[in-house]
C-alpha cells in the first residue's frame, strides 16, 4: 500500500504530462494549446513535489521544536517547485496574451488559418 501511495504523485504527474502533450499535438485551437501547455507544466510541478517528498520530514527550518537530528525536507526541490509555479503562471499569461492578440488581428484561433505568419 505504501509503494502505491509513494508512486501516486509520479503516476499522476506522468498522466498530466502525457495528456498535455497529446492535447498539444492533437488540437487545432490556440487556446486549447495554451491550456495543454499549462497541463504539462502542472505535471512537471507535481513531479518536482513527488520527487522532493520525504516521508516524516519537516520543513527545513530549525528551531526549538525541531531537534538537530530531525529529518528535513530538501529545500532545493521546494525552491524549484515554487520557481516552477511562478514561471508557469508567467508563461501561461504571456501565451494567452499572444492568443488574444492573434484573435483580434486575424479573427481566428486555428493555426492552419494563420498563413500570413509563415515566412
Amino acid at each position: 500500500m505504501s509503494a502505491v501511495v509513494d508512486a501516486l504523485p509520479l503516476l499522476v504527474a506522468a498522466w498530466l504530462i502525457l495528456a498535455g502533450l497529446y492535447g498539444i499535438v492533437a488540437t487545432r485551437d490556440l487556446q486549447h494549446t495554451v491550456l495543454c501547455t499549462s497541463l504539462v507544466h502542472a505535471g512537471a510541478w507535481l513531479l518536482l513535489v513527488g520527487v522532493g517528498h520525504t516521508e516524516g520530514a519537516t520543513a527545513p527550518v530549525i528551531d526549538e521544536d525541531v531537534g538537530a537530528g530531525a529529518a528535513l525536507a530538501d529545500p532545493l526541490v521546494q525552491a524549484l517547485a515554487v520557481t516552477d509555479i511562478v514561471v508557469g503562471v508567467a508563461v501561461t499569461a504571456l501565451l494567452l496574451a499572444c492568443v488574444v492578440r492573434i484573435k483580434r488581428r486575424y479573427d481566428t484561433l486555428d493555426p492552419a488559418d494563420l498563413d500570413v505568419l509563415r515566412g
